[in-house]
């Protein structure tokens, strides 16, 4: 088993990346519990596949649970489902010293960690992410939240969870497209952070797409110890840890215009946006021409989406666009804040870019659908 550390004084804890983690989550959560009690919130899909062995597991090592099921998707993280979520972990009588579990992809984690940030002013919780997105990254650093009708993620809460179990194994029951979307993220690290990384990833990321276990623990492992270095020197966004959002400023915007569907998945949002930060920061003068190339063969290679052309219906012009990044939290004094990058892996954050260029870029990206 791989422990990764995020070092944050009296708040830090481990993630944990294994196989077989589903299977222990008993033995692991016990000695965090102040009763053999646990609340969990998941989602109709994952508790299909996974929460009966979960449950087996808790009850393995004498811990009662009970299970909240939620409906599956983007949609799921909004009022209406915190509200519901709060009102039964009330219901459940779920005191503070208790723990609440996350089990799902990053909507259960964003949602439930929202609700035990605000259930009588906060309540413990555990993540156990069940998709590749939320292993690598939603389920690491604390962000918890919903989206509003106005934007992605506007309203929510830095709160830490108490452990995080990335069970490798549960990665082999998800959808090719669900996968190669979590996959957005790890690129992401190499593109922000890494260009041994990145490299690593141009040769072993067919094999990984295809299963094979180790290298999924090793990206895994890689992109979570990035995430953990980066939120243990800004916890809360003041800093180095805005380089996380790299695509996502575009990324979120595409998500917005697509209604939350599954016309654009997160991580396939973050992939595309990745690539238009890099074509930003090329027509700067920034980073090469053939950089962005570069980081849209291997999407290509990967079968990823890369382009606005990628994403199936209608979208808004350039300026409907620029009108949805500016709803981004990114947002100071009403200038947009980027991340743009000086190479591959060598991402920084400005806010230093003529919004005219931003408008060119897109009009060019949608003129190619």
């Amino acid at each position: 088993m791989t422990d990764v550390r995020v070092a944050l004084g009296d708040r830090s804890y481990d993630v944990r990346i294994d196989t077989g983690l589903i299977d222990r989550a008993g033995a692991e959560i016990a000695p965090l519990l102040n009763r053999p009690r646990v609340a969990i919130v998941t989602e109709e899909h994952v508790a299909a596949l996974h929460l009966d062995r979960l449950r087996e597991a808790l009850a393995a090592e004498g811990i009662d649970s009970e299970a909240l099921v939620l409906p599956r998707g983007e949609g799921t993280k909004n009022w209406e489902n915190l509200t519901r979520t709060v009102e039964w972990l009330l219901s459940e009588k779920i005191e503070r010293k208790d723990v609440v579990v996350a089990f799902g992809g990053g909507v259960i984690g964003d949602l439930a960690g929202f609700a035990a940030a605000i259930l009588r002013r906060g309540v413990r919780f555990v993540q156990i992410p069940t998709s590749l997105l939320a292993q690598v990254d939603s389920s690491v650093g604390g962000k918890t939240g919903i989206n509003s009708p106005h934007g992605k993620n506007l309203v929510g809460a830095f709160h830490q969870p108490s452990l995080v179990l990335a069970d490798i194994d549960v990665l082999g029951t998800l959808s090719e497209r669900d996968f190669l979307a979590g996959y957005g993220e790890v690129v992401k690290y190499g593109g922000l952070g890494s260009l041994d990384f990145f490299e690593w990833l141009e040769v072993n990321g067919p094999a990984l797409a295809a299963g094979d276990s180790p290298l999924r623990t090793e990206a895994v492992r890689r992109s979570v110890q990035m995430k953990a270095d980066i939120v243990a020197r800004d916890e809360t966004e003041q800093g180095d840890r805005a380089l996380l959002n790299l695509g996502h400023t575009f990324g979120h915007a595409l998500e917005a215009a697509t209604g939350y569907s599954d016309r654009l998945l997160h991580g396939e949002g973050v992939a595309i946006g990745c690539a238009l930060a890099f074509e930003t920061s090329a027509r700067m003068g920034l980073m090469s021409q053939e950089a962005p190339s570069r980081f849209r063969e291997h999407l290509a290679a990967m079968g990823m989406k890369r382009d606005l052309s990628d994403i199936t219906g209608d979208l808004p012009d350039a300026a409907g666009l620029i009108e949805l990044m500016m709803q981004d939290k990114k947002v100071e004094a009403g200038r947009l804040r980027f991340i743009l990058a000086r190479g591959i892996g060598e991402a920084f954050v400005t806010d230093d870019v003529d919004p005219a260029l931003v408008k060119d870029i897109l009009t060019d990206a949608l003129s190619r659908r």
